[in-house]
């Protein structure tokens, strides 16, 4: 159905207006009454209506337009402005993400898990018992160790008493040289004495002889001697090479020991570090491997962030650069961190099969280059962001001496933050 324009609307006159208008002439008296009289009827018969709302005027309708073009403008102006001034500094990406160094809870030991006092999703202190293995063998094994190594110092102690016996035997035989000794002087002496008598015929040839049997006897003793004292003295030498032996072997027994002790303390499976315990692999009574993971680790009070920017977008991005995060899960904070620094090679080159473009056809992809983006501590602190969580990051890539005022404003938005 047309509906005509204000403007091309007819004003009809309404039925008072009518009745006002049909009044007589002031000529004819006579009609006057007999007008009034029609007229006095019609006026009463015709229903009473309500009077049609004022159409809108041209001067209302060129007004809001006028005000709704200067808004545009305005608003354009602005835009256009802070573009100027801010946007066209500002690299941004959805395509970033919480991380955090996650460590991995490992067995060191083979056993049956005992017990996991650390319930899932629990915050942990480094220090704290997350889970135990049966230490019923590794105890047995300790005290095999210590025995072994309690046997093996009392064969050093005795090999050292050993040597103090045998140098008492080398110091007798030197007596014993000593006196072999002064026994072949006196000899030496006696058989001089009898053959000097003999060549004056003052002693008989039996007396000579019996002077110089003793005089061999003698230097024999002293040879015989001489022959203990050497062999008292090899004796000793081998005592001190046993007792070396004997010592080396103490000490792989108490590295043995050490070792077993070591493996002992492994039962009780400690965090290295303040984080959450989560994704745990094993229950109690399960039997674990050496190196197999038990549950991780999460400090999520050091998380950071990994955006992947377009390798076009890093030509103005440099490390310390003010960096605005806005996370999905938590769209009502505003969180000012910092570029620390860019990945020396693309992802792709990291990937378990890296391309090889250098054969078939070649389509040109726009790589990325992870950047890494440091959170504030007290903003890490409050544990609220997870790693997994999708961010979407904006560098202000404006340089120091044109961004004074914005790393100004960067601070002092990060400060109240920071105070959440």
């Amino acid at each position: 159905m047309y509906r005509p324009h204000d403007e091309d609307t007819v004003q009809l006159p309404s039925v008072p207006d009518i009745l006002r208008d049909t009044r007589p002439l002031p000529a004819e008296p006579a009609a006057k009454s007999g007008a009034n009289a029609v007229a006095k009827p019609v006026a009463s018969a015709a229903p009473a209506r309500k009077p049609k709302a004022a159409p809108r005027s041209r001067f209302n309708r060129k007004t809001l337009i006028g005000a709704a073009l200067l808004v545009a403008v305005l608003g354009g102006g602005y835009a256009g402005i802070r573009w100027w001034l801010e946007g066209r500094y500002i690299v941004s990406t959805d395509d970033a993400y919480v991380h955090a160094h996650n460590t991995t809870l490992a067995s060191k030991i083979s056993g049956y898990v005992e017990s996991i006092p650390v319930a899932d999703n629990a915050r942990v202190k480094a220090g704290d018992v997350v889970a135990t293995i049966d230490p019923g063998d590794y105890r047995l094994a300790v005290e095999a160790a210590r025995d072994k190594v309690a046997t093996q110092q009392a064969t050093v102690d005795r090999i050292g008493r050993q040597i103090v016996a045998q140098g008492a035997t080398i110091d007798q035989a030197t007596a014993q040289m000593a006196s072999a000794q002064a026994q072949a002087r006196k000899t030496d002496l006696e058989y001089a004495r009898q053959q000097a008598l003999a060549k004056q015929q003052f002693a008989s040839q039996q007396t000579l002889e019996q002077a110089q049997a003793a005089r061999d006897q003698a230097a024999a003793a002293v040879a015989s001697a001489q022959s203990v004292i050497d062999a008292a003295k090899d004796n000793l030498e081998v005592l001190k090479a046993q007792q070396r032996e004997a010592a080396r072997t103490l000490d792989e027994l108490k590295t043995a020991q050490a070792q077993a002790e070591r493996d002992l303390s492994f039962t009780v499976i400690r965090a290295p570090v303040d984080g959450v315990f989560s994704n745990r692999a094993v229950q109690t009574g399960d039997f674990v491997q050496v190196g197999q993971r038990l549950a991780s680790l999460v400090p999520l009070s050091d998380v950071y962030i990994d955006a992947n920017f377009k390798e076009t977008q890093l030509a103005r991005i440099r490390p310390g650069q003010p960096v605005a995060i806005s996370v999905d899960a938590l769209p009502q904070d505003n969180i000012q961190g910092r570029v620390e620094s860019l990945s020396p090679a693309s992802g792709a080159v990291f990937s378990l099969l890296p391309p090889d473009n250098a054969t078939g056809n070649f389509t040109k992809i726009v790589q990325r280059l992870p950047v890494r983006i440091a959170v504030p501590a007290a903003i890490a602190e409050e544990r609220m962001l997870r790693p997994g969580m999708s961010v979407v990051v904006s560098v202000d890539t404006r340089p120091v001496h044109q961004g004074e005022a914005g790393a100004a404003a960067a601070v002092a938005a990060a400060a109240p933050a920071a105070g959440r």
